[in-house]
């Protein structure tokens, strides 16, 4: 409870600033990393043993598919809807993802992870795809926040997921896992950013999100299949290590999308 209480805030306050510094791609790039989902999977591991976990991380990988398509519906409704409706539509698709992917056969085995880790990571470039630039409809310029935006962001990400997680954990391994990986920071910052900026700066947002999602595949591919072989300690350290050599890697292709 205090992880979740001090360190969603301090993740929307620092996604938040890092977009005022160097750009709305820049704080979805961020959010990309598993900085929740991940500390929600390890005490799935410590309290109810990794062959659970690697279950969860197998719901979480497929919650990659599932933000994805989140980022085409919010994109596809934020200009006619608002983002009220932005947020329904991207939420509403997630969830159809995710009912799909649940449905599904799926358990923490090589010939399940690796097939759906190819899907996950073929999945994003299609998001980057049907999720475009759009170009400001004002001067560029940064719109100043009152002094309520960032606490106003930092509180309702945290009730948010404190609601997520109390449902999570009342499901079974794999639902929970999805549950864990909702877009809760895409969200915020997306609905926060459209409603102060417009269309363009959610966008931003979103299509940052997805090039920084390679390393959330990463994660969780490594983290699902070295969670029953080797450990909760080895197998969080494998995987922190591969989010965080595919983060650099990708931090080439995000700053080319914050210059264009």
């Amino acid at each position: 409870m205090l992880v979740k209480v001090v360190l969603t805030p301090a993740i929307v306050v620092a996604a938040t600033l890092a977009g005022r510094r160097f750009g709305r791609t820049a704080s979805g790039w961020l959010i990309g990393l598993p900085l929740t989902s991940g500390p929600i999977t390890a005490f799935f591991s410590v309290q109810h043993g990794t062959h659970f976990a690697a279950r969860a991380a197998v719901g979480s990988l497929g919650g990659a598919i599932g933000e994805v398509a989140f980022c085409i519906g919010y994109a596809a409704a934020a200009r006619r809807a608002g983002w009220p409706g932005a947020v329904v539509c991207g939420s509403a698709a997630f969830g159809a993802t995710a009912a799909v992917l649940e449905a599904l056969p799926l358990d923490a085995h090589p010939g399940t992870v690796v097939p759906l880790a190819v899907t996950a990571a073929l999945a994003l470039p299609a998001g980057l795809a049907l999720v475009p630039h759009v170009r400001p409809a004002f001067d560029g310029k940064q719109r100043p926040m009152s002094r309520w935006e960032l606490p106003a962001r930092a509180v309702t990400a945290t009730v948010l997921l404190l609601a997520l997680t109390a449902l999570a954990t009342t499901f079974g391994p794999r639902l929970s896992g999805l549950l864990a990986v909702y877009p809760l920071y895409s969200v915020v910052l997306a609905a926060f950013t459209q409603r102060l900026e417009g269309q363009a700066g959610a966008v931003q947002v979103l299509r940052g999100l997805l090039v920084g999602l390679f390393s959330f595949v990463c994660f969780y591919t490594a983290l699902a299949a070295a969670l029953v072989p080797i450990g909760t300690a080895g197998a969080f350290a494998v995987a922190l290590t591969a989010a965080l050599a595919a983060q650099a890697l990708s931090l080439k292709p995000m700053l080319r999308l914050a210059a264009a």
